[in-house]
């Protein structure tokens, strides 16, 4: 297996104690994984998981979802977020469709040369779908490494090539455990070595693991702020308004009047309408300002004053 004896229990332990995303079964197509990347970027897997079935039911293949309309594929994927990842992946399967004849290819570089995929997405379908002895590393991954190899509590910022570096030093000899080491440590950072509550007692490498050996020491308040990633609170944001804006959009087959928009952001959404009237018409304003760049970035299309899903017909 390894000489490794951290990446051999990790590797023990994922064979036996992992999550079952059925994207995990052994008969799924290289399709469905590339899918389940995508999808899975910077979203809960419990999200994940229902779109992910509704979307290989109708597409199982990129042929399919090429057919499909922008339209059709962003209302399966519904509140995923980040819908410019839907139109991608549509675009995606186009690419694989003209260029690979219908199947996902087993080569990094052109993996990456379709729309949507990056280095990170690029190295998981060749690990997960093909067993080809590349690193796959994300946040998850990167904090296993950091504690139990370096003794550092928070992670190094994402870099390629240190990434990369790592995660090839402790790749296993033997090919048919690398998908195994890559998924297991993914899986291990996920559900127990997690940012804020690590589980040492169920971790199958606490006994080797430097951090706790250690004694579990902090890094200092300039290293810690330098080294962490801070995401932008998503309560009050635009991303928020903008995902108002589309949930409208897929619930209006046919497309909706742009002097409708306010009135249902306040009957059909989770907005909370402030008290105070100036700030309500701020926001009023705000969704107003998202329905436009919306527009201007091609995730809506506007026929003079009436706003659709991208290539839906008119009613």
């Amino acid at each position: 297996m390894t000489d490794n004896p951290l990446v051999t229990a990790v590797i023990d332990w994922y064979r036996f104690d992992h999550r079952d995303f059925p994207w995990r079964d052994p008969d799924v197509t290289p399709w469905g994984i590339l899918v389940s990347e995508v999808m899975s970027h910077q979203t809960q897997m419990s999200r994940v998981t229902p779109r992910w079935l509704e979307f290989m039911r109708r597409w199982p293949t990129p042929a399919a979802a090429a057919q499909a309309s922008d339209a059709e594929i962003l209302r399966v994927w519904d509140r995923l977020g980040y819908p410019r990842r839907a139109l991608a992946l549509r675009q995606c399967a186009v690419a694989i469709v003209e260029r690979h004849d219908g199947e996902v290819p087993a080569d990094r570089e052109a993996l990456q040369a379709l729309p949507g995929i990056g280095p990170y997405t690029s190295a998981a379908v060749c690990s997960f779908a093909f067993g080809m002895r590349v690193p796959v590393v994300d946040t998850n991954v990167r904090r296993v490494i950091a504690r139990a190899v370096h003794g550092d509590e928070v992670a190094w910022r994402p870099n390629a090539r240190r990434d990369e570096a790592e995660m090839l030093a402790l790749l296993p000899r033997v090919d048919a455990d690398v998908q195994p080491w890559n998924a297991g440590a993914m899986e291990l950072g996920a559900t127990v070595c997690s940012q804020r509550s690590p589980d040492c007692v169920r971790c199958p490498i606490a006994e080797i693991c430097e951090w706790r050996g250690a004694g579990f020491p902090s890094l200092p308040d300039s290293e810690r702020e330098r080294r962490q990633l801070r995401q932008p609170k998503f309560a009050g944001s635009n991303r928020q308004r903008r995902g108002r804006v589309m949930a409208i959009a897929r619930a209006s087959y046919g497309g909706f009047a742009i002097d409708q928009l306010w009135h249902r952001i306040l009957l059909e959404t989770d907005f909370c309408a402030p008290e105070d009237s100036v700030q309500l018409a701020r926001e009023r304003e705000q969704h107003l300002a998202a329905a436009a760049t919306l527009v201007a970035e091609g995730m809506l299309q506007q026929r003079g004053d009436w706003i659709s899903l991208p290539g839906e017909p008119a009613p």
